[in-house]
């Protein structure tokens, strides 16, 4: 079979890295894979389809610009012709609604992987509502979280419809990586507490500024790096001025060299208020890193508190705290949390495993296409 996957270039870091590992395991499982990109000259980021690139997939650009472009409709179905495709697979709510509009006129399925609708602002809690109406439409939508499937049953989207696949990670990619972030920024003698993701309000970048300071006092050779890009980039920047430890902590941007980076982390935090399955986890667990997370979305299921990571309520800066030091200081607990949350991965969390679970969702999904077309051919040929 041939899957088309889909996705904006806007910078989401893990549904990036998710599809990409999927797609990557699918083809190693016999599939084909196309990846389309929509490529806006306005949102110029196109890591996505430079990540897939290099993991030797097919990449097709989606031009598109404004709100609604239906030429982007139209080169979507081009695209599905052009490559046979039998399975339209959308990652975000623009790529929803695309995928939607072009598979109207065509044959293909339409299997769709409902992350998560963690932005607050008005504007997009009305394109929430509205994917979450066009995935009702849908052949079949796979989410990684209970909470992402709550809020489409509310929304009236069939349970027969949802799927439930979680997240996973290729650990071999971070076997063996080099410290190159803490070669690179000359702090290899330094304690690295690392946040990776994307620099929006609700990944709780502000938390753990605030939580930096303290530990600071306690540890102040430590460093708190930033891997990521995002609109909170310039006030965190300033906050951290503000609180006077901006010589202590460090935003690198975007990378290409996540193992590296990984491995350049004494501990990895993710203090977020929101969230589903978060792929910097899996891969902070899969690089052996110790974890500090919050109890939201489908963390727990990854982070079990002292067994695998440390879990705290989402907002408490004395708690966040408290953990990070906790894991500076304690290289006995530090250790034990690096070996439980990789076998963690390993038993449950493998790129392969997800792929696998796709391919069944994939090919229920063409086998009831198939039914239905068979029943009305017959229906057809009997009047």
């Amino acid at each position: 079979m041939t899957i088309l996957s889909l996705i904006s270039s806007e910078g989401h870091y893990g549904v990036e890295n998710m599809l990409v590992s999927l797609a990557k395991n699918l083809a190693q499982l016999g599939c084909s894979n196309v990846v389309g990109v929509f490529q806006d000259s306005r949102v110029p980021h196109l890591e996505v389809a430079e990540a897939a690139r290099r993991q030797n997939l097919t990449v097709e650009f989606v031009p598109c610009r404004g709100k609604w472009d239906s030429k982007a409709v139209a080169r979507i179905r081009e695209l599905i012709a052009k490559h046979k495709v039998d399975v339209l697979h959308p990652h975000g709510y623009k790529a929803d609604l695309y995928a939607y509009a072009a598979a109207r006129k065509t044959r293909v399925a339409l299997v769709a992987t409902s992350h998560n609708w963690p932005s607050k602002l008005l504007s997009m809690r009305a394109y929430a509502a509205l994917d979450r109406f066009v995935l009702g439409r849908f052949d079949k939508v796979v989410v990684v979280s209970d909470v992402v499937a709550a809020a489409l049953r509310r929304s009236g989207v069939s349970s027969d419809k949802i799927s439930m696949i979680v997240n996973g990670v290729d650990l071999h990619r971070f076997d063996g990586a080099a410290p190159s972030l803490k070669n690179e920024l000359g702090i290899a003698a330094c304690p690295v507490v690392g946040f990776v993701g994307r620099l929006v309000p609700d990944k709780g970048g502000a938390l753990l500024l605030q939580a930096a300071k303290k530990v600071l006092e306690v540890s102040p050779a430590a460093k708190f790096v930033f891997v990521g890009e995002g609109p909170c980039r310039s006030e965190w920047e300033v906050l951290a001025a503000q609180l006077g430890i901006r010589d202590s902590v460090i935003f690198t941007g975007a990378r290409n060299d996540m193992p590296g980076v990984y491995a350049s982390l004494d501990l990895a935090v993710l203090p977020s208020l929101v969230e589903s399955m978060p792929m910097c986890l899996l891969e902070a667990m899969a690089s052996s890193r110790p974890v500090i997370a919050t109890r939201v979305g489908a963390v727990p299921r990854l982070v079990i508190h002292e067994e695998t990571g440390l879990l705290l309520e989402p907002g408490d800066v004395n708690a966040l705290t408290a953990a990070i030091l906790r894991l500076l200081q304690d290289s006995s607990l530090s250790e034990s949390l690096r070996k439980n949350g990789r076998a963690l991965i390993s038993r449950q969390f493998s790129a392969d495993a997800m792929a696998r679970s796709y391919v069944e969702v994939y090919s229920q999904v063409l086998a009831k296409q198939r039914n239905r077309a068979q029943s009305q051919a017959a229906l057809e040929l009997s009047c």
